[in-house]
């Protein structure tokens, strides 16, 4: 075996069954680990008694399967084809490299800015409150975002989005894979932040593309349950991380 898929998802999603279509073929083990209710699916299933965070889900379909390289993804992308194999070779060839991303697109076949700088204070602050109405940082915070990079060669990253990412399992088992701590959001963050502590190199590989939905509820709305567990997050990863603190 090469690369297990695993798949979370955290309720009925019409996007499901377009997604594992596109990965059965491009993997040699798939499960998909679901909070209730499960969803009608014909491979491994894990199905929680009750819900859990993203990064505990993902844990859990990590553990179920057995091979050196894993994709973790969300129901609403869809690999094209040949992504994943792109995604296994480049990390073949790099020994160091423990989390290799793809390109995302938009389903309008637009870029989507997926490879980012580890967040400072000041762009938190502006992208987390109503600031964001005002500052609009997906196009004021170019460096964060990468704005005024469109890479056609593999690069490194800081971190990238857990929407699609290949992890090493070498290195999933050398940090305790994602931390369970974080109930949604900000999971990708600590885990990239935590391989570069441990010298893990992280890459963004462009011609590997990946469409992904992404719905960005954060990003639209203010006061929803999602905002809390977003904010949860940044507390978290604060607490973990102080030094962050003096990234303004």
């Amino acid at each position: 075996m090469s690369v297990a898929g695993v798949v979370v998802t955290h309720g009925p999603d019409p996007d499901l069954d377009r997604c594992l279509t596109a990965l059965v073929p491009q993997v040699d083990e798939l499960v998909v680990v679901a909070n209730p209710p499960a969803p009608a699916v014909d491979v491994q299933l894990i199905v929680n008694p009750r819900p859990l965070g993203f990064a505990a889900n993902a844990n859990q379909g990590i553990a179920a399967t057995k091979a050196p390289f894993v994709v973790v993804a969300n129901p609403d992308t869809e690999a094209q084809p040949g992504a994943v194999e792109r995604l296994r070779e480049f990390a073949d060839g790099h020994s160091r490299a423990g989390i290799v991303g793809p390109q995302l697109l938009f389903p309008d076949g637009s870029w989507q800015p997926s490879r980012r700088r580890f967040p400072t204070v000041r762009g938190t602050i502006v992208r987390r409150t109503p600031l964001r109405k005002v500052m609009r940082p997906q196009a004021r915070q170019v460096e964060h975002y990468h704005l005024d990079e469109r890479p056609t060669e593999p690069v490194d990253a800081d971190w990238m989005l857990a929407a699609f990412l290949l992890l090493r399992r070498e290195m999933l088992e050398e940090l305790g894979g994602f931390d369970p701590g974080f109930r949604l959001y900000g999971e990708d963050i600590d885990l990239c932040y935590r391989a570069a502590m441990a010298g893990w190199e992280r890459w963004y590989v462009p011609d590997a593309v990946v469409t992904h939905a992404h719905a960005a509820i954060t990003d639209r709305r203010f006061l929803t349950r999602r905002t809390w567990w977003h904010w949860r997050g940044i507390g978290r990863f604060v607490r973990k991380h102080p030094e962050r603190l003096r990234a303004l």
